[in-house]
């Protein structure tokens, strides 16, 4: 499986102790992948490029068997509630880029008294940090 899908092998014991892919055992204990579990790899190495949690991904999993083949049906429903999540990343980074680029232009340089992103630095009082960003 590391060598078809180019994930290292520590990353895919990682995967299957969250419960993302599945694995068999051989008498010897090796771990056999099913051939489904290749999609399965390639859409969370899509997601880990794109920055979507593990967490999403086990979300958008959540009715995809692991212990059989997938129906159609069964990627279709995965593929309906991944793309709410990516709507709301999508919707997110929209805002973020138009509230940068007003910060940007505006010439102020300065978080703290920034009219527009951070009126009398009222953010300064939930602490250190980023505080706009929704991790």
């Amino acid at each position: 499986m590391s060598r078809r899908t180019g994930v290292a092998v520590s990353a895919l014991h990682y995967y299957e102790r969250l419960g993302l892919i599945g694995s068999e055992r051989t008498a010897g204990n090796q771990r056999r992948y099913p051939r489904h579990m290749l999609r399965r790899v390639a859409l969370i190495s899509v997601a880990k490029r794109l920055g979507i949690p593990l967490e999403d991904v086990a979300e958008a999993f959540a009715d995809v068997p692991l212990s059989s083949t997938p129906s159609h049906e069964d990627w279709q429903r995965a593929s309906r509630r991944w793309q709410k999540v990516l709507e709301q990343r999508r919707r997110g980074i929209e805002q973020l880029e138009r509230e940068l680029t007003g910060c940007i232009g505006c010439g102020c340089l300065s978080m703290k008294a920034c009219t527009l992103l951070n009126p009398d630095d009222e953010l300064g009082d939930t602490g250190t940090g980023a505080r706009r960003i929704p991790v």
